[in-house]
């Protein structure tokens, strides 16, 4: 089954965010270690960025690995970064040819040296492209983003190129590491956990939320499908009434 049967192309989400959960469990069911499910993981990674762009979603946010991971077994972290490494490494080209910008919000700084470099380097042979945004959210938290977003505009105030008065929404979405990425219209978390684990908190304030049973290594293009189709039932109403909302879209 096409990836687009069954729906609206008029009515895409520009922006899809996603938290990859349940990759170490679904290696558990089958008797494996867990990096066996986070490089099963990566093989999800591909067939959603690919059908992303197939549909002409905009942008991509995958949740890859969060500031809490850092306080995993070690040696879970060291396969976790190897993986990086060699995913990007091998995917480089193929990003290039299908048009997919690489971007990463998170504290990059604590990556390995070596991921780092080859993050950026990724970044920069992907910057030519003009398709989709597949935007990494490495070594992140949401309040890590605001305690920085907070910390830069105290700067400003300070240094008095800003006033207090003007602080407004405006001001902190321009501060957030996602200052130049829309908020997300919908949000995936697979596994069947029921919360946002410190991501995008201050972007998913209006974000349509689908929560899924199925583990991340099982998730692929029928099941975006089926999540797409589920938020374009939705009506989006922002604060308003479904009769304001109605209004509007008639005029």
């Amino acid at each position: 089954m096409s990836v687009t049967e069954g729906i609206d192309k008029t009515r895409i989400p520009k922006h899809i965010a996603v938290i990859m959960d349940g990759n170490g469990r679904w290696a558990k069911q089958k008797g494996q270690d867990r990096i066996y499910g986070h490089q099963a993981g990566a093989e999800s990674v591909r067939q959603i960025t690919e059908a992303c762009g197939e549909l002409g979603v905009e942008y991509l946010t995958l949740y890859a690995f969060s500031m809490e991971n850092w306080d995993r077994p070690k040696y879970e972290i060291e396969a976790l970064m190897a993986l990086l490494v060699e995913t990007i490494e091998n995917e480089t080209d193929d990003l290039i040819k299908n048009n997919v910008r690489i971007l990463a919000i998170g504290d990059l700084k604590k990556l390995p040296e070596d991921v780092e470099q080859k993050l950026s380097n990724c970044m920069q042979r992907t910057a030519v492209c003009t398709g989709l945004k597949l935007v990494l959210a490495l070594s992140y938290s949401s309040r890590w983003e605001i305690t920085e977003a907070v910390r830069k505009i105290a700067t400003q105030v300070k240094e008095g190129s800003l006033e207090l008065e003007d602080i407004t929404e405006e001001t902190v979405s321009n501060n957030l590491a996602t200052n130049s990425i829309p908020d997300p219209d919908l949000l995936i978390r697979t596994s069947g956990e029921l919360r946002i684990s410190n991501f995008l908190m201050w972007q998913l304030s209006y974000a349509e939320l689908y929560f899924t049973d199925m583990y991340w290594p099982d998730f692929g293009k029928e099941e975006l499908r089926k999540a797409i189709i589920d938020y374009q039932r939705r009506e989006r109403r922002f604060g308003k009434t479904s009769e304001q909302v109605r209004e509007e879209t008639e005029e």
